[in-house]
């Protein structure tokens, strides 16, 4: 009886002993939800335009996102973490690599969503027949440009040789010296425009001079779009519903008639939509959030089926184009594609 009792007792430590003992996974859950055409936590507006009028926006385009525990899980946590519907445990591995530290895979984040948020501006001005060229995306408000060169200017030469691409441009601004005049020609709404601009000593460690602009190849816009949230999450995921928030604002169509909308998806410099991880708990998210209508990449849609919320109308799209339309044809009730 004696021998029983003391393998209960030690069963019974060893087992508690292995459930608060910490495990190598993290668990993932549904995350927050911030509408584009909206504000932030902090009351700060997500998506600001300059240089040129926005509209009044009726409906949501929520982003959403996946948690990801930051403290020690114990196995008790992980088995847990299993057995509920809206929390996954994954290998720790798989979110924080060998060899890499939170903060690199924090870093590399933060950079991919910077990345995402140039990619949904370039998309979405080219979505809405903006022209193509190499020309300005921004001007430094504290830059030697400022009041001279505009967004969506089309450059042409810089003191007279031909600035068709980054590399042209910085190889011929490499060359001047702070504090000369350059000669910039450019066409403005489709007009040659020759202007000065003084230029300026370049960062830390550059060489030869700077105009204080961003400039970029593809559709140019008279505008600026200044996008937040880079404080607060990270990853590529976020570049569709951005584009999307961009249009609504400043294009003539209303894209949501006062739907709560909510999506995911990468997006590309042309508009193609890719997949992206956690999309089952951001559909949960969305959910929980509000939405009735969510947009998945096509490429997830083996993840989508079987795990859709009750109430949720999940729409396929492959490329903003194709997300655009989707959105007009459920505001008239047309057929529209599913996972």
């Amino acid at each position: 009886m004696r021998t029983l009792l003391v393998g209960g007792v030690l069963f019974l430590v060893l087992f508690v002993l292995a459930l608060t003992m910490p495990v190598p996974y993290v668990i993932l859950s549904p995350g927050p939800t911030y509408n584009t055409l909206g504000t932030d936590d902090s009351g700060n507006t997500i998506i600001v335009i300059n240089g040129t009028a926005t509209k009044a926006t009726t409906g949501h385009l929520n982003l959403t996102t996946v948690n990801v525990s930051t403290q020690q899980l114990t196995a008790f946590a992980a088995l847990d973490g299993w057995l509920l519907h809206d929390e996954v445990v994954v290998p720790k591995a798989s979110i924080y690599p060998p060899g890499k530290t939170q903060k690199q895979v924090d870093t590399q984040n933060t950079q991919e969503f910077a990345q995402s948020q140039d990619s949904a501006t370039a998309a979405a001005f080219c979505e809405l027949g903006y022209p193509k060229g190499f020309g300005v995306i921004t001007v430094d408000p504290k830059g030697p440009s400022h009041g001279i060169l505009q967004p969506g200017d089309r450059l042409l030469t810089l003191n007279g040789q031909a600035i068709n691409s980054t590399t042209a441009i910085t190889a011929v601004l490499q060359t001047q010296t702070p504090g000369s005049v350059a000669k910039v020609s450019v066409t403005r709404g489709g007009k040659p425009a020759a202007l000065s601009v003084r230029l300026t000593a370049p960062p830390a460690g550059g060489k030869g001079a700077r105009l204080g602009i961003t400039v970029a190849n593809g559709c140019l816009a008279p505008f600026e779009v200044d996008l937040g949230l880079g404080n607060q999450i990270g990853g590529p995921s976020a570049g569709l519903m951005f584009a999307l928030g961009i249009m609504d604002k400043v294009g003539k169509v209303d894209l949501t008639k006062g739907m709560f909308i909510a999506g995911t998806g990468t997006i590309d410099t042309q508009g193609t939509v890719g997949p992206i991880g956690g999309i089952a708990l951001k559909m949960i998210a969305a959910r929980h959030k509000g939405a009735s209508v969510f947009l998945a990449p096509a490429d997830n849609c083996a993840d989508v089926r079987g795990a859709i919320p009750k109430g949720l109308d999940v729409v396929k799209v492959d490329t903003l184009h194709s997300a655009v339309q989707d959105l007009l044809a459920l505001q008239t009730g047309q057929a529209v594609p599913h996972c």
